[in-house]
């Protein structure tokens, strides 16, 4: 495997000198675009970047890292003034400029100030997948910020808890106590979810490179206080810090899901209970959706190991679809004659997506061990593919027939000791930089099966 091709080095070329994919990305063709073409951070912009990594196109993050390092300026600013926190902060909706503060609008979206935890996930992951430690290592003080302001921005819980109040989950409603649709309460899952990765983030890079200081003691101190996720009546889990009746139960957005995906604190291996109830919740929630939403409900069901929920999502979204059809909640999703995800009005974040969900249907890393075609459907018997990426920078090209793998090559970028498995087989294995590996179907070095 070339270490660059021509394309990946014009790729780099133009990722380096360019600012992140907004909504519609370069094909927009009025002067006030929807939404401003603005990036919204409580999915979409995020979503864009879900690809990059898993399909061994990690230059085409950086414009997505440099613009979180810059967000930090304006963020100081905001976290001060607006809340007189330490740290930065980020909400729903960023420009260029690095707006920082809530924009005017419906408390659903606009009251949600977890972005930055949000967004330190893609640095941790781009460090990941690439094994480059000098660069976790640089954006270090970006980390620490978005942690120092979810220390002082949580609050004390009846119980001995932290929690996070006023607190919405984008961009849901439940039913409050009048009967009228309401947004803000205490205690979303996803915000806690997201401080909870960020403060686990902090943690781990603080432990590996020998840090300490008051905020990592405060995170040490405060991480453990942080309540578990909770389940409902349903099996499902909680969106909100009690069980309240949601307005829409299809609602397009899954933002308490979150910590399947695209973080792993919950995973059928690890939190078996946990996994069975995002299951539960995703469910009762309803495959209906448009573009985006249909695209994250493909990586959940992908990263549940739920092969055939996936493929059927997927098969969703290449249904052929009109603007005319299309609208948020589901009608006419798919995509249009040009294979660009169908919503209304167009947004990019669906294709990448679903690409995204697609790469974790093949393989997955995020447990510790290459698992190899994890939720393989039986729709997809026989196939190859080449040039996905494993954390620790390995390339995996696979091959599989009648349902069985038959062989992989993997392709270390430096020398890794790795856990590869197919279902319940695991090996382990040391990889040497830039020396390929070609496993059989029963992940022995050799000569693939017949």
């Amino acid at each position: 495997m070339p270490s660059t091709s021509p394309t990946t080095a014009r790729c780099s070329a133009a990722a380096t000198s360019s600012w992140p994919a907004t909504l519609q990305g370069i094909w927009n063709e009025e002067v006030q675009p929807p939404w401003s073409s603005n990036y919204t951070l409580n999915i979409n912009a995020e979503m864009n970047y879900w690809p990059a990594e898993t399909t061994a196109l990690p230059e085409c993050h950086e414009p997505l890292l440099r613009f979180v390092e810059r967000l930090t300026v304006t963020g100081a600013v905001t976290a001060r003034e607006r809340y007189g926190c330490g740290g930065w902060v980020a909400h729903h909706n960023s420009d260029a400029w690095g707006w920082s503060a809530p924009i005017e609008g419906e408390a659903k979206w606009s009251n949600w100030p977890l972005a930055g935890a949000w967004l330190c996930h893609h640095l941790v992951e781009h460090a990941a997948f690439t094994g480059d430690e000098e660069f976790l290592r640089r954006v270090w003080p970006v980390l620490l910020g978005a942690a120092e302001f979810c220390l002082d921005w949580l609050v004390e819980e009846p119980g001995g808890t932290l929690g996070t109040s006023p607190s919405t989950s984008p961009e849901n409603e439940f039913t409050a106590p009048d009967g009228a649709p309401a947004a803000v309460s205490t205690s979303s899952a996803m915000d806690l979810t997201l401080v909870r990765g960020l403060f686990g983030h902090c943690l781990d890079a603080g432990a590996r490179f020998g840090l300490e200081g008051a905020v990592l003691d405060r995170i040490a101190a405060a991480a453990p206080r942080l309540p578990p996720l909770r389940t409902g009546s349903q099996g499902q889990v909680l969106e909100w810090g009690e069980e309240l009746d949601e307005v829409d139960p299809h609602h397009r957005h899954v933002s308490h899901l979150v910590g399947a995906y695209p973080l792993a604190l919950v995973t059928p291996t690890t939190t078996p209970d946990l996994a069975a109830a995002v299951q539960r919740s995703l469910d009762l929630r309803g495959d209906r959706a448009t573009g985006w939403s249909l695209a994250w409900k493909i990586c959940l069901r992908a990263r549940l190991r739920d092969g055939e929920a996936a493929d059927r999502l997927v098969r969703a979204m290449l249904t052929l679809s009109s603007d005319e059809e299309t609208d948020y909640v589901g009608a006419g999703a798919g995509v249009y004659a040009n294979l660009f995800g169908a919503h209304p009005p167009f947004q990019m974040d669906g294709n990448f997506g679903s690409t995204a969900g697609i790469a974790e249907m093949l393989l997955q890393s995020h447990a510790g061990e290459l698992d190899l075609l994890p939720a393989l459907p039986r729709a997809w018997p026989d196939g190859r593919v080449r040039g996905l990426r494993a954390r620790g920078g390995v390339g995996v090209d696979l091959v599989w027939a009648g349902g069985r793998l038959r062989e992989v090559v993997l392709h270390p970028g430096r020398d890794v000791d790795v856990v590869v498995r197919r279902d319940d087989l695991r090996v382990p294995m040391s990889l040497r930089a830039g020396r390929p590996l070609r496993l059989d179907g029963a992940l022995r070095a050799g000569e693939a099966d017949a």
